[in-house]
This record gives C-alpha cells, sequence and structure tokens, in this order.
C-alpha cells in the first residue's frame, strides 16, 4: 500500500532515468517495533546518480557501489579446477557498454570503473559481491594489485559466485568459508568476511554477506549493535532484499524462498535451497532491516539490472552489473531546514 504523505514527505520523489522502480509499503512485523524518532531524510535519484539528504549530516559523504564485475582471469594455478570453473569463465568475455554500447569486457569495465571513482574523489568504493565469476587466485590478485595502486578505500563483500566452484562437494557456507579463507582473504583486509562496518564522514556503512540468501546469528547480532548506535546507516549485501512483486531472486528474505523455487541448482552446480526455507535468523533480520530508524537505503546487486523499491520508507537499490560498467554514485549531504 502506498502513502503519499511517506513519498512527498521522505523521498522528496524518485526522478529516475533508465531506473526500474517500484514503490512498496509491505505489512509491518509484529515482531519488531520501529523507534518514532527515526532520522529525518530525503531521497532522489537520477538514473544512476543517488542523492541522500540526512538531517545533521555536517559534509557530504561520496560512495561508488559496485557489484558483478565476474572477472574471469585464471592461470595455471587455475588448472586443477578447470571442470568446475568453466561453464562460468565463459559467462562475460565479451560484454557491452551499459553507455556507449561499445564491445568490452570486464577487467576493461572494471579499471574504467576505477578511473571513475578517482576522478570523483570518493570517499568509499562499496564492492558487493560477484567481483569474480569463481575464486581465481589469479583474478584475485589482479585485482587486488588495481585496487591497491587506485589508493582507493574498499570495502568488499563476497557474492554467490565469489567462492563458488560450480559442481564442488560442500555446503554453500562450507564453501563459502573455504575460499574465502583460501582466495578472498585479502579483499576483507583484516575485517570479518561476513560482516563489517566503516565510518565515512559520520556514516557507518556496513558490509554483510548474504552470499548463501541467508543470515547468521552474528550477523543478526551485528546489525543490531550498529542500528543501536543510532548513526546514519548504509546497509551493502549481494542478494537484494525481498520487496513485494519482486521475483525470488530478490531473495533475502522472500517467503517463496526454498525447494520447490530453486530452478537453478542444477545448472549451478550447487546443493538445492533447503525444504523449509529460510531460516528464523533471516526472518528477523529481513523485518529489522525494514524497520530500522537510522538505515538510510539498502544497495545491492546479484539480479544484473538496476532497480529501486521502497519498504516500509527504506529505500533499496540493485545497481546494474560491472561487467558493462555500470555503477551506482550515492552521495549524501545535509538536509537544509
Amino acid at each position: 500500500m502506498l502513502r503519499r504523505g511517506f513519498i512527498s514527505r521522505t523521498l522528496g520523489g524518485l526522478v529516475g532515468l533508465g531506473l526500474g522502480s517500484t514503490l512498496v509499503q509491505a505489512e509491518t512485523p509484529s515482531a519488531y517495533r520501529p523507534k518514532q524518532d527515526g532520522l529525518r531524510r530525503t531521497v532522489s535519484t537520477n538514473g544512476h546518480q543517488i542523492a541522500i539528504y540526512v538531517e545533521g549530516q555536517r559534509e557530504t559523504a561520496k560512495i561508488l557501489h559496485v557489484t558483478d564485475t565476474h572477472l574471469f582471469r585464471d592461470d595455471e594455478r587455475g588448472l586443477p579446477y578447470t571442470r568446475y570453473s568453466a561453464r562460468m569463465a565463459k559467462a562475460y568475455n565479451q560484454t557491452t557498454h551499459w553507455q556507449s554500447g561499445a564491445s568490452i569486457n570486464p577487467e576493461i569495465a572494471f579499471e574504467e570503473t576505477l578511473a571513475i571513482a578517482n576522478e570523483k574523489k570518493i570517499d568509499l568504493l562499496g564492492l558487493s559481491g560477484d567481483i569474480f565469476s569463481f575464486p581465481s587466485q589469479a583474478a584475485v590478485e589482479w585485482v587486488l594489485e588495481r585496487l591497491q595502486s587506485s589508493g582507493l578505500d574498499f570495502l568488499y563483500t563476497t557474492g554467490n559466485h565469489d567462492w563458488h566452484y560450480e559442481g564442488m562437494e560442500g555446503s554453500l557456507d562450507e564453501l563459502r568459508r573455504e575460499w574465502s579463507e583460501k582466495r578472498l582473504k585479502p579483499l576483507f583486509q583484516g575485517a570479518h568476511p561476513l560482516m563489517s562496518v566503516r565510518d565515512i564522514k559520520g556514516i557507518k556503512v556496513l558490509s554483510m554477506d548474504n552470499s548463501t540468501y541467508e543470515i547468521n546469528e552474528a550477523q543478526l547480532e551485528f546489525f543490531r549493535q550498529q542500528v543501536a548506535s543510532d548513526k546514519p546507516l548504509i546497509l551493502l549485501v549481494h542478494i537484494p532484499l525481498y520487496a513485494p512483486g519482486r521475483s525470488v531472486g530478490y531473495g533475502c528474505g522472500h517467503p517463496d524462498w526454498g525447494w520447490e523455487a530453486d530452478r537453478n541448482h542444477e545448472l549451478e552446480g550447487r546443493r538445492r535451497w533447503p525444504k523449509e526455507g529460510h531460516t528464523a535468523t533471516t526472518r528477523a533480520f529481513y523485518q529489522e532491516v525494514f524497520q530500522a530508524p537510522n538505515l538510510l537505503g539498502v544497495f545491492a546487486g546479484h539480479v544484473h539490472r538496476q532497480t529501486a523499491d521502497i519498504v516500509h520508507g527504506i529505500p533499496q537499490f540493485v545497481t546494474a552489473p560491472n561487467t558493462t560498467a555500470a555503477y551506482l554514485e550515492l552521495d549524501i549531504l545535509p538536509l537544509e531546514t
């Protein structure tokens, strides 16, 4: 249900250029009640540019959100894993630039994005998963070298492809833990691989790994602690959170997520989603995200298209894939009163 007062009061308008948007108002969860003194803010969009104006913010914080680059570089160290990487190694060899239409590839796209980030003098590069098509050591080293050379501050969380060799035995949690430790660890920069926070000009940017579509108890407690700080929050995840009317690709918290809805487990060479659907912890996380009084927005990827939804007054922006050089530019600015 739309609330017109809310839209005019809180958003100031979603002016999208090529931005698929849905304004939705979900049922209020009975298990969690929001504070009534949430941050005053307005949000506006212009294509790939997002502006959030926050009461009490003293200076502009600039974040570039990047997801789904799908780098596939590999070398002789990857030969033992070829049977697990073969499909995704061919998936994005050549792509089309999101603006010019020129033929490019993921490496060109990523390097262009880093150059833009430096040109715009961003405060943080948010990397929300599927930067890699599989956990290739050569690709991880290539990205690290370019990130370090760029001088950019970055925050990384994994996507479902970053740690997954298709057809390899093991549960999603086991495989994520194994390859995060073996290959992806340097990208976490000493932080916990499943959850971390960065303070950027008074804004807490949370990076939370939901690449298995689930959230564990430690992550839920971490999120609660950040909400309790009362500081403005931005949440970066890979899998979009459920918004009414969206497909099961928006699968974190989706009521239909589970065994019956899983059509791609054989193609992706992984275990099928559980028959019981989401854990109680994931359901609680979903409810509490969209009731957090200081959460300014959720930024996700995974579905390879740019969209916007509003659930309980909190916007969620899904960024188009960086394999086409796409990104979202987020400015958090003082709200004039």
